[in-house]
């Protein structure tokens, strides 16, 4: 078989599928749709306060930096990973209970560097924060691989 038949034969790499990290496993996140494009996931407001019983910014912050991460992750495909180098968020209101829901959606996919924008809601779909992140595509493969 000649190296062109045998790349051909090769079935392609699997996406990456999302890992929560031990923070986000404490945060309760739930991951319900995943891809370079577009990844969403809930958070519990209960377990993730300040101590004036609201949301806590740095959980929001945290929460949408993982959204954002994840979708580069998966955009930098196979042998390759992303690191996060600029996250910036505006709050516009906050939360005393239930889930919130975070849709990281791509501004850029680049061949070194995507951007995402990463809008966090509440159960009446009140926008919370507006996060932006910019990741680095990395040549090397991710933890674990």
């Amino acid at each position: 078989m000649t190296d062109e038949a045998e790349e051909q034969a090769a079935p392609a790499a699997a996406p990456w599928k999302i890992v929560l990290g031990e923070l986000d496993e404490k945060m309760g996140v739930k991951v319900l749709e995943e891809s370079a494009e577009r990844v969403v996931a809930t958070m519990p407001v209960e377990g993730n306060r300040q101590s004036f019983g609201l949301l806590h910014g740095g959980a929001s912050l945290s929460f949408g930096e993982a959204i954002g991460s994840w979708a580069a992750v998966i955009h930098a495909g196979s042998n390759r990973s992303a690191v996060g180098v600029d996250v910036s968020a505006t709050h516009h209101r906050s939360a005393r209970s239930g889930m919130v829901t975070g849709v990281a959606t791509a501004i850029h996919l680049g061949r070194t560097t995507t951007s995402h924008e990463v809008v966090i809601y509440d159960e009446e779909d009140r926008r919370l924060c507006t996060l932006r992140i910019t990741n680095l595509i990395l040549d090397r493969p991710k933890p674990g691989e």
